[in-house]
């Protein structure tokens, strides 16, 4: 059963006392210094400024990433300034190598061959004579070597075509290829914001599983987000069956959601399975 740490503090700190080459993968979406509201985090530093402190905690992730880790990093943009992702991109790469990269797709119309259009997921519109609305942001892989072996097929997909599956020697007789990277992750749909998802910039569940398991995905895991949000990355990690999950959060309103949902995934079984002692070690490491 995956054991969790989630710390309240400022990541930068909280990465400091962590071992090197501990942690096997980083989930993360840092602020995006686009202006989100946040509870407390003011997301409109100066460009350099942002860059620079982006340059310190992905340092930091770069000393606790074991040599074969991943570090998966989700950012966005806006219309009107399409370029911070790959600013931040250039910005580390003294640090890592850009081994893929993964296009998270909220909204998308497609039109079959059988005619008509299906559209699916969720998008915020614009209002807008010079932009188009935007479905989608990065996920980029990084490693330390660009060398790292993935487990495509984990998070892969059926043949459409099934004779494809003995026709083609790579298969293995298997009905499985790989997804690719254009990863289509639609958000939940909610009722209430401040209820069902308080927080204005989370990804979804899903989008942390997927990245763990195209990883490679084991018991022994060590699963870090310094950014934590409201935990939905800790609840990918559990829904993995990893070793550890370690998150960090400065706000303490996303901090005691992230607590709250990761209580509420624990099942009866798992808790009637605890020792008394057992279940008190793990609420002290817990919170």
């Amino acid at each position: 059963m995956t054991s969790f740490e989630l710390h309240h503090g400022d990541c930068l700190e909280g990465m400091h006392v962590l071992p090197d080459e501990s942690v096997d993968v980083v989930v993360t979406s840092p602020p995006y210094n686009l202006g989100v509201a946040y509870s407390k985090y003011k997301d409109t530093a100066a460009r350099e400024e942002y860059l620079g402190w982006s340059h310190r905690w992905a340092g930091e992730i770069r000393r606790v990433l074991k040599p074969a880790g991943s570090f998966f990093l989700n950012v966005g943009a806006v219309p009107a300034n399409p370029m911070l992702p790959h600013e931040l991109l250039l910005r580390l790469r003294d640090l890592f190598i850009l081994q893929n990269t993964i296009h998270w797709i909220k909204s998308i119309t497609v039109t079959p061959k059988s005619g008509g259009e299906i559209s699916a997921g969720h998008f915020k519109p614009i209002n807008s004579q010079r932009f188009i609305t935007d479905c989608h942001e990065y996920i980029f892989h990084l490693t330390k070597t660009g060398n790292v072996k993935v487990d495509r097929l984990s998070i892969g997909v059926g043949y459409v075509h099934k004779s494809n599956i003995a026709r083609w020697g790579h298969t293995g007789g298997r009905d499985r290829r790989c997804r690719g990277n254009n990863w289509f992750i639609p958000y939940e749909t909610i009722v209430n914001r401040e209820k069902d998802r308080p927080h204005p910039a989370t990804f979804p569940v899903a989008l942390a599983e997927w990245c763990i398991k195209l990883h490679g995905c084991n018991s022994e895991l060590v699963v870090l987000d310094p950014f934590l949000g409201i935990g939905h990355a800790a609840l990918a990690a559990g829904k993995c069956g990893v070793a550890q999950f370690v998150g960090f959060e400065i706000d303490a309103q996303y901090l005691s959601v992230a607590r709250e949902l990761v209580r509420g995934k624990k099942t009866g079984a798992e808790k009637k399975s605890r020792s008394k002692k057992s279940a008190k070690n793990e609420e002290e490491l817990l919170f």
